[in-house]
């Protein structure tokens, strides 16, 4: 009998790729072809050795070759995911951004894996997921076509420099990220400190989301105040340049109640507003499920709810 063979040089993790490539040729089995995947030491460097039985009775094997580089380069490119890429951001980190302290690297670091991993499911980025694997196996793929062994350490520096360039854009965005949260937690902290310095003016503030994006406040007796909390900051903006977020924000701050109840919350178009008014007001919103005031509108009631 003939053999083919890959031959992939690890420094360590060599079980990982065994399970991989394991895992990958398994599909060969559906098409009756044999294989045989060794580990083997020699002067203190360890070979995945990947064979492929050749028939003889077939005058031409070649298929077989070509199945082989295509199952073992996907297996790789898992692999170099798996094992490599955490360790290819710090790299990149500490390399590009090394003036950012030990926290705020490992800060970007987590943005940068969120990205990737694409917790949020943006679209894009699901096919930028899909291109970076593309183009891990293409290059698998290019390299074994002049040479049956690699070294897997050495391809990743030297033979996927795309790769690594697009996973240093992934950091620069991440560090964009960062500067916007760094800036928004600091935000958030001052306008903490405007509310604690405030003399609280109501117990519970109810916050009334509209359809229109607009918003009703009432007093704890249930009286409306929205009209009266505004009227400070419209006294000299323009109509066009009323923005009903920031007024929410700015009346809350103002009246630093002890207690805020949003209503109809699920209508917040705007979840950043919801998440930055429970921030502000760390323990103090209640979220409301359902309850007569969820009904009030301003349209057809002026008078207080029971």
């Amino acid at each position: 009998m003939q053999y083919q063979y890959l031959s992939i040089g690890v420094n360590d993790n060599a079980e990982n790729i065994v399970q991989q490539i394991e895992k990958e040729l398994a599909q060969l089995k559906e098409k009756s072809i044999k294989y045989s995947i060794k580990e083997i030491d020699f002067e203190g460097t360890t070979s995945v050795v990947c064979n492929i039985e050749e028939d003889e009775s077939v005058p031409d094997n070649s298929d077989k070759l070509e199945l082989l580089k295509y199952h073992v380069s996907n297996a790789l490119a898992e692999h170099v995911i798996k094992e490599y890429e955490e360790k290819l951001l710090i790299r990149i980190i500490n390399s590009n951004y090394g003036y950012f302290n030990a926290n705020e690297k490992k800060d970007i670091l987590r943005i940068s894996q969120k990205n990737i991993r694409n917790d949020d499911n943006v679209f894009f980025n699901t096919l930028f997921q899909i291109r970076r694997r593309n183009l891990i196996v293409k290059k698998f793929l290019e390299y074994f076509e002049s040479s049956s062994s690699i070294i897997l350490d050495g391809f990743i520096n030297f033979r996927l420099k795309e790769y690594i360039k697009e996973l240093e854009e992934i950091i620069d965005d991440a560090v964009d990220d960062f500067l916007i949260e760094r800036e928004y937690k600091e935000f958030i902290r001052l306008l903490k400190y405007f509310v604690e310095i405030q003399e609280s003016k109501f117990n519970v503030v109810h916050v009334i989301m509209q359809q229109d994006d607009q918003y009703i406040l009432l007093d704890e007796k249930k009286r409306e105040i929205t009209n009266d909390c505004m009227q400070d900051f419209l006294y000299d903006l323009p109509e066009t340049e009323i923005n009903h977020d920031d007024l929410l924000v700015s009346s809350l701050i103002t009246l630093a109640p002890q207690n805020i109840v949003i209503h109809n919350w699920q209508k917040f178009k705007n979840q950043k507003l919801l998440d930055t008014i429970k921030n502000i007001f760390s323990g103090k919103v209640v979220l409301c499920n359902g309850c007569d005031v969820c009904e009030y509108n301003v349209a057809r009631n002026r008078s207080p709810l029971p």
